[in-house]
């Protein structure tokens, strides 16, 4: 992990996220020698499958998945 002091980071701020933007760099910043920050990288969102496919908004399950379906459920050649 690269560290620099405070002045050293506000000075070469943008240079800084440049290299945690692409390089995914963590980035250690000191006062004294002493952490007091860090710069990460900024992990990404899961998405919900509900807003990634909206056409599932409207669907229903009308049983327990949980729960096996019995014999009669099954197709006649899976029995």
């Amino acid at each position: 992990m690269h560290s620099v002091n405070i002045h050293e980071a506000k000075t070469h701020l943008s240079q800084l996220l440049v290299e945690v933007e692409t390089k995914s760099k963590r980035i250690l910043i000191c006062r004294n020698g002493t952490p007091v920050a860090e710069l990460v990288p900024v992990t990404k969102k899961t998405i919900n499958p509900l807003q990634q496919y909206r056409e599932l908004r409207g669907i229903k399950i009308l049983y327990d998945p949980t729960q096996p379906a019995s014999e009669d459920e099954w197709p006649q050649e899976h029995r």
